[in-house]
């Protein structure tokens, strides 16, 4: 997949690319991959997003920071995590003969924190569902976590952000180029502004095109998993 992205993009391509970089250090190799054949994102160990093309696995990476250091910068951009306060280790496997990856994140108080993500992919009416779409269904184990959802995506490759707009339960990242649409079952407040909360239920993020989704948000991320998983 890294060969086939590799192959369909320009020098040119990788010249902007290199805009991303700074004096920080890059981001671990050690990298966990989903897709569906029409998009796919590497997700470090500690669940995050760190290198995402939109909407083509050519296109330009939403997610960038593989390249631009560490995320740990507040003003950094380019990528999607969970931040689980006083987290002190990660596990991370995928689910058996799926490209779905569960991380596992553990905090000092006995809490932890379960991240599934997937690009979803079955068969439906005939034909092959596989939409340009990432979900992220976050799970409590144990404990009262406390966490905090960043979602930063970049344009131009790193170079700007997206502007933002919301609506009552999703935010919009737009750019001259694509339009990018976050649902999810969480307060959307808490992500634009990346408030702590205490994570007492299982909560769905999808991140697609910008279109409505009309059903439950848990009923669509279970339906979703339970249908790639099996495929």
């Amino acid at each position: 997949m890294l060969h086939r992205v590799a192959c369909n993009t320009s020098m040119r391509d990788l010249a902007s690319a290199m805009r991303c970089i700074d004096t920080g250090s890059m981001s671990s190799l050690e990298l966990g991959v989903i897709g569906n054949c029409q998009i796919a994102s590497l997700i470090d160990r500690n669940g995050r997003h760190v290198w995402t093309c939109w909407p083509r696995l050519d296109g330009d990476p939403i997610f960038c920071s593989l390249i631009n250091g560490a995320a740990s910068h507040e003003s950094a951009i380019g990528f999607y995590d969970v931040v689980l306060d006083g987290c002190t280790r990660t596990e991370q496997a995928y689910l058996r003969n799926t490209a779905m990856l569960r991380t596992t994140l553990y905090d000092e108080r006995g809490g932890a924190v379960q991240l599934d993500d997937f690009a979803p992919r079955f068969g439906q009416y005939g034909r092959m569902f596989r939409p340009t779409m990432l979900v992220r269904r976050i799970k409590p184990l144990s404990g009262r976590p406390i966490v905090r959802i960043r979602l930063r995506p970049a344009a131009d490759y790193g170079a700007s952000r997206p502007s933002v707009s919301h609506g009552s339960n999703h935010i919009r990242f737009e750019t001259p180029d694509y339009c990018l649409r976050l649902t999810t079952d969480t307060s959307f407040s808490a992500i634009l502004e990346e408030h702590s909360i205490v994570l007492d239920e299982p909560l769905t993020l999808i991140l697609g095109p910008d279109e409505s989704i009309r059903e439950p948000l848990s009923k669509i991320g279970r339906d979703f998993f339970c249908e790639t998983q099996r495929y």
